[in-house]
């Protein structure tokens, strides 16, 4: 008879950015486990996630494991027998097997005719391998960061580590509780680290209850009952349903404010958010007007990046003077945590404010020479070097690979620019706009569309799909000076880091060089719909062209064939996630 496994690991609160991947290595290891175990799983392994907690559950696992039958091979007839009895070798694999000589057979294969022993062994109840199954399941799960917190496994490894400490485990079969306990290390410093117990036993959120004390232990059987006590002690199982949740109160919150949530665009943000609370709620607070007259980048870089909260715009797609955050629990009172959450996000206006006002002090020309004081690599100089080769290799890029010498000007001067907003306040305080404030600092100082937006979208694109940003809308005039600009950046950041010895290795890039090359190449592969230029660029002759400008670059042999490889790759994988069949790819 097929019965339900529910497992629950309980802990003190997870980030959420780990979450996903956990969720899907609870289901991965789980169904691992288990067919390791020789108990197939009978149906899906799912799993589930809060910040509090991991799950996961099989609706229907057997009884018993599958019994093993193997065939052991062993030793040569030639050499298990002298004048026709058996030898010091076949009677030793006799004992190592436990069974008398008798019942060691013989077996032909391609080498010859071998000793073999088939071997049954009667498989284990599920609730006496279960123990085995969570020892293997708690060593499995891989973390960004690990924590040692006292703890040991008798699965004869010992020390126990986890991404948090566990709290509680619940661990059930068929609605009964398997028994599992992660022990107090016997050397361990604090006195409140105690024995953890597999029970029935989970907990509700923390601070919210219907009556009674938040977070008091609730009991159940099974997955359903288990689910259902949950949301009646305030916590949302599922990732979907929370983010739903948020989603429906963003736009309740926004129509109370006349305004909307732009959703789409901040939907990883919604996904984020809903992993870092058990039962959302959404409260709407205000700031002074007057900060609408930061640029709406600065605006939004501070709530959405900074604050994980929105901003909510009207109709035509301005910014008010509001924002929505998402909090876990459901207050009586939504101001009380609203004037806070207003504390917050003047502060953080106000020192906006300065920096831009500050900033707008100092044109970007004269910042040129302080980016002598921040280095990017030390075998490659400093961003003002850096700066001299992207504004030598832009101008060269525009006027030539693109053919469009009269924007040669205006991509050399963009690509000298490109780097002097990274010695303002603004992104010393805020790095995720570096590029964007050099273009909007170029603008108030009244530069030309082809310069300043030139400066503004440099880094981009990151990702290699066909709509990822920039569009030509948003590129304007300033489409083939982009184009310039960000290829001459990128290049000579792969050329300039393979040079010095950088290299993508595995998951290991700390450099970005993969993110270089593939922005690259979007950029060549879209130039017709993005810049109104269809002719053939050699990606090879622009890589060669970037290591001429880079001080003692040898662009040859192993170096150069090695970075080319690593670039064909890069193409490979854009037109394998660009829907390209692999057969087309590989040719």
């Amino acid at each position: 008879m097929d019965r339900e496994l529910l497992i629950e690991i309980g802990v003190e609160e997870l980030p959420a950015s780990w979450l996903p991947n956990l969720t899907r290595q609870m289901a991965e290891k789980l169904d691992a486990r288990l067919r390791d175990l020789r108990i197939a799983p009978g149906a899906p392994v799912e799993s589930f996630s809060t910040p509090r907690r991991l799950t996961v559950r099989v609706a229907k696992i057997a009884e018993r494991q599958e019994d093993l039958e193997e065939t052991i091979t062993g030793p040569p007839v030639s050499a298990a027998f002298k004048d026709g009895q058996p030898g010091p070798a076949a009677l030793g694999f006799a004992k190592k097997q436990g069974v008398a000589f008798e019942q060691i057979t013989r077996i032909q294969t391609p080498r010859g005719e071998y000793l073999a022993f088939h071997k049954k062994q009667r498989g284990k109840s599920a609730v006496d391998a279960l123990p085995d199954l969570m020892s293997a399941l708690l060593r499995d799960i891989a973390f960004p960061k690990q924590m040692n917190w006292d703890a040991r496994l008798e699965d004869g490894r010992g020390h126990f580590v986890f991404g948090r400490p566990i709290r509680w485990l619940l661990f059930l079969y068929g609605g009964r509780v398997v028994p599992f306990t992660i022990a107090r290390a016997a050397n361990a410093a604090s006195s409140t680290v105690h024995d953890v117990h597999s029970g029935a036993l989970t907990y509700g959120h923390r601070f919210l209850a219907t009556s009674g004390r938040a977070g008091r232990s609730i009991k159940v059987r099974s997955f359903d009952e288990y689910q259902a006590r949950l949301a009646e002690h305030f916590v949302v199982l599922e990732h979907s349903e929370r983010r739903d949740r948020i989603g429906r109160e963003l736009e309740k919150h926004a129509r109370r404010l006349g305004a909307r949530v732009q959703q789409k665009e901040h939907a990883a943000l919604i996904d984020e958010v809903a992993d870092l609370v058990e039962y959302p709620g959404v409260i709407a607070g205000f700031f002074d007007p007057s900060f609408l007259e930061l640029p709406h980048e600065v605006l939004t870089t501070t709530l959405v990046h900074h604050q994980h909260w929105f901003p909510v715009v009207t109709d035509d797609g301005k910014l008010k003077e509001a924002f929505l955050a998402v909090v876990n629990t459901q207050p009586q009172d939504e101001r009380v945590i609203a004037k806070n959450a207003e504390r917050v996000v003047t502060a953080r206006l106000r020192d906006a404010k300065f920096f831009w006002e500050a900033d707008r002090k100092v044109p970007l020309e004269s910042r040129l020479d302080r980016l002598h004081t921040l280095q990017f690599h030390k075998k490659l100089g400093s961003y003002r070097d850096k700066a001299e080769r992207i504004e030598r290799l832009a101008r060269s890029i525009a006027g030539e690979a693109l053919g469009k010498p009269d924007a040669a000007d205006d991509a050399a001067r963009a690509g000298r620019l490109s780097k002097a907003d990274l010695t303002s306040d603004m992104v010393f305080e805020f790095p995720e706009l570096q590029g964007t404030m050099g273009g909007i600092y170029a603008r108030s100082e009244g530069m030309r569309e082809q310069v300043w937006k030139a400066i503004y979208f440099h880094y981009l694109p990151i990702g290699v799909e066909a709509d990822a940003p920039p569009t030509r809308a948003q590129l304007g005039e300033a489409a083939v000076t982009w184009a310039a600009v960000s290829l001459a950046d990128k290049l000579d950041t792969f050329v300039g880091l393979s040079t010095a010895g950088e290299k993508a290795t595995g998951s290991r890039d700390p450099f970005g060089l993969r993110r270089q090359v593939q922005g690259a190449v979007r950029v060549l592969m879209d130039l017709p719909d993005l810049v109104g230029i269809d002719r053939e660029i050699s990606l090879s002759n622009l890589l060669r062209h970037a290591a001429a400008g880079v001080p003692g670059a040898a662009w040859q042999g192993d170096l150069a064939q090695a970075s080319e490889v690593f670039a064909a790759e890069r193409v490979r994988y854009a037109l394998e996630q660009r829907g390209v069949p692999i057969e087309v790819v590989r040719a």
